[in-house]
């Protein structure tokens, strides 16, 4: 954190009771680095609150930042694929975070982060900014009815790798 001049520590995984949690806060405290739960999903539809949510902390919070969820690969890819469009950037490199190279898994229950990316690019990029697509248009019940996850890959990343 010194290193690198982190002022925020976001945690992904939200605040629930764990080593992890309680390690990362006490850490947090001690190098006097703000602490900020928000809790994402690897396996479900994106929640419109959770990003709302998500696009206040990210303009409020000091930075640099480091954001993390438990893997590295699935809510941490969607973290950063929604900042790189709160800043205007397309939904092909938002997409981009989320990939094998950082242990995503796109064929598996966490493609739907993926889903999430491609319906944006299909029915909103280049019509309509994304936070008011993700306010007026987004459908979170229809992402989760339309995606189909894989079989090999969903267990492999549940029960070989134990993702959460």
């Amino acid at each position: 954190m010194r290193r690198y001049g982190i002022r925020t520590l976001v945690n992904l995984r939200g605040d629930k009771p764990n080593g992890s949690n309680t390690l990362t806060l006490d850490a947090a405290h001690r190098l006097g680095v703000a602490h900020e739960y928000l809790a994402f999903e690897s396996r479900g539809a994106p929640h419109r609150d959770r990003i709302l949510r998500f696009h206040d902390l990210y303009r409020r919070m000091a930075t640099p930042a480091l954001i993390h969820c438990k893997s590295g690969a699935d809510r941490a890819g969607l973290a950063a694929g929604l900042a790189i469009l709160f800043e205007g950037g397309s939904a092909a490199d938002a997409l981009s975070q989320l990939s094998w190279r950082f242990g995503h898994f796109n064929h598996s229950r966490s493609g739907i982060l993926d889903a999430f990316f491609v319906t944006y690019a299909t029915q909103g990029e280049g019509r309509i900014p994304f936070l008011d697509w993700v306010q007026t248009e987004y459908d979170e019940d229809n992402l989760r009815r339309n995606f189909a996850a894989h079989g090999f890959a969903t267990f492999l990343n549940d029960r070989v790798l134990r993702r959460e």
